[in-house]
Parts: structure tokens; sequence; C-alpha cells
């Protein structure tokens, strides 16, 4: 049996013209009130294969962890099984909802030195976990609300996941996958007048740069507005949009999400596919709801964005939004929220050489939003 120990961790050397090179997301970790059936969840309803189990059987007493993948996008779901448990503590507060943006780098401690001597809290310092498969250095810092950023060395590791976890599989149930391939961006809601902090905090602590704003002139309806900007690490492998509500009419689905969650959190999570239509189509057959628009958004499509590959009535009959940028072109769509509190969310995006978010799209994707919002007496 494979056997877990934490150790103190000595630096490596990295590129000196870039103090936080990231490699990409390495996982999502959710915390969830029943891993076990939210892991189902995301295997039957979104095409993801058991990858690993960490609980009890493993020496682990406080919580249970199943890690499902597909393609190069991982997913943890962690629930609490004993009382007086941090883990217990966030779902509390915030219902079902993402604790840990992971991301790749080559070198864990000197993540962390570095972005903690900028200003970053630090929330695990850096650690190696060992097990007969190799070791991987981790270590972590706060961002805004409860959410962490850990950063994953595993260059010396073989094993099928972390040290401390076991392969998982249920021979009875292998869903097929759905064509989602990795993390595009993962979008933060803060407070008023917390996004330019924020920002601040990417750009001085992990060196991040602000490639797009949208203010409320940008993302607005007749009803309510926000702001965002978005941050992307130096190498643009990692994205992260921040939004901060705006005076409106009405209530905007910043602030909805601000009172449900009880505080900052990630919104929604960004997964990428080469072909939509295929992707929407098995997810909506295994029972994902999207949000859908008014049949007019596309009267007048290919006028605003000009020549695209794809046939227009899937496009129409799926609710699948378009939007051009100087790049090129991006298809995407809205997932329902995926708890019972209307808080988290996913963004199924296709791009064709797109670099931006879909601006074009903002005022009918909100619109949608709010329909929802007035439906559960939100707005």
């Amino acid at each position: 049996m494979n056997t877990t120990t934490t150790t103190p961790v000595a630096s490596n050397t990295i590129s000196e013209n870039d103090f936080l090179p990231l490699e990409g997301t390495d996982y999502v970790e959710f915390y969830v009130g029943n891993a076990k059936q939210a892991a189902h969840y995301y295997m039957s309803a979104f095409g993801f294969q058991a990858l690993a189990y960490l609980g009890p059987e493993t020496g682990h007493r406080d919580r249970a962890s199943y890690a499902v993948r597909q393609n190069k996008l991982t997913f943890v779901l962690t629930t609490p099984i004993q009382k007086d448990n941090a883990i217990a503590d966030h779902i509390y507060m915030h219902g079902d909802g993402v604790k840990s943006l992971s991301l790749r780098v080559p070198d864990a401690k000197k993540a962390w030195e570095e972005t903690t001597k900028r200003g970053a809290s630090s929330y695990m310092e850096p650690t190696v976990m060992k097990d007969n498969d190799g070791e991987v250095v981790i270590s972590g810092i706060h961002t805004y609300g409860d959410t962490v950023h850990l950063f994953i060395e595993r260059k010396n590791y073989k094993g099928v996941f972390l040290p401390g976890y076991k392969a998982w599989s249920n021979p009875y149930y292998q869903p097929t996958d759905t064509g989602l391939l990795y993390v595009d961006h993962c979008v933060g809601n803060v407070n008023w007048n917390q996004m330019n902090p924020w920002v601040k905090f990417y750009e001085e602590v992990m060196g991040f740069r602000n490639i797009l704003t949208f203010d409320d002139n940008d993302i607005s309806t007749e009803y309510s507005a926000l702001m965002s900007k978005v941050m992307s690490s130096g190498n643009g492998f990692v994205k992260f949009p921040i939004n901060e509500p705006a005076e409106g009419k009405k209530k905007s689905q910043v602030e909805e999400y601000l009172e449900f969650y009880n505080g900052e959190g990630v919104q929604h999570v960004a997964l990428a596919t080469n072909d939509i239509v295929k992707t929407v189509l098995e997810l909506r057959a295994r029972g994902v709801e999207f949000l859908q628009v008014p049949t007019s958004y596309y009267d007048d499509l290919l006028d605003r964005v000009g020549h695209i590959d794809e046939d227009l009535a899937p496009l129409k009959e799926l609710g699948i939004l378009v939007d051009r940028d100087n790049e090129g072109y991006l298809l995407q769509l809205f997932s329902k929220p995926v708890e019972d509190r209307p808080t988290l969310f996913f963004e199924i995006i296709q791009r064709k050489g797109a670099k931006s978010f879909g601006k074009g799209n903002f005022k009918a994707l909100f619109e949608a939003i709010e329909r929802e919002q007035e439906a559960r007496g939100n707005l």
C-alpha cells in the first residue's frame, strides 16, 4: 500500500523572466455536501471518468474526496465526514462551491515564496507529499473570499493523481466523454468596490495583467449591470475574469450570487470544447440545463458577426451564442446554476481564433439570467 509523508521542501530553479510561470490549471476542487453523489453527477451529466479516491480507507478520516477527469480537465469533489470540520463550515456558509483553483507550476516552493513576499496571505506552506509513485510539492495562497490557489509541482510524480489518493474506478459505469477538454477560464464575483483591489492583487502578487475591461455600459440591461476585468497570466495559460456589481434598477446577478453564497467566490468555470454543438447535444441529453436567449437573437446574427463555419439552425435550436473579435470568433453557452443556491454555473466555449469573452452577447445573456432571477423572486 502507498503511504503519504510530509516533509520540508528545498527550492528549485525557475526562469528569472517570469517569477510565477504557470503551466495551466491542474484541477478545480469543490467542497460539497455529498462527494460520492456529486462525483456521480459530473460523470453521468458531464462525461467525466472516475480517477482517484481519498478517504478513511487511505488514512484520511476527516474527509472523502473523489477525483474525476476528462481529457485535461480534472475536478475534485470533497466532503467532510467528521464534525468540527473546516470543510463542513465552508459548505454551511456557502453551499456547494469551488474551494481551490489549483495551478500547475514548475516550482511550488518558489511560487509560494514569490507570491507571499509580494503580499499574498499563505494558505499552505510548501509541502512535499510522497508515496511509492514519487512526490508532489504543494503550496497555496488565499485569494478572494474563501477561495484559494494551490500551486502544484508534479514533475517527479508518476501516480494516478496525488499522493494519498488511490486509483478509483467503477467497472459497472464508465460514461463516454462529452468533448470537454480543459479549463478555459474561471470567473470570480467580488463585493462592491473590490474589483480593482483584486485586480491589483493579481497584478502585483501573481504577475498577471489586465487584458480586457468591461464597465457598466458594456454589461447592462434595463434592470441591472456589472463591471468586469479579465486578468491573464503572462503566458496566457490561466485567465481569471473578476466581476463586481454595478448600480441598476434591480438586483444584478452578481448581487444575487453574493447574497446566496454569503460572500465572494467562483461564479462559473468555462470549459473548452472543439465542437460545441456536439458537446451541448450530449450534455442536454444527460440532463444539463442551459439558459435560453430569445430566437430573435439569431435574426441578424450573421450581419453582426460575419461568416461562421457552423450551420445556423443547430445554434438556434440549442441557444448557442456567437461573438467575434479581431482574432476570430467564439461560440458559447451557459448552464443554469448546478446547485440549489443560484450560485455556481458552467460555460461551454469553443474558440475559433477569438481571444475575447463574448462582449457582444452580454445583453442577451444577462437578460436570460434576469428571467431566471425573476422566476426565483430575486430580481
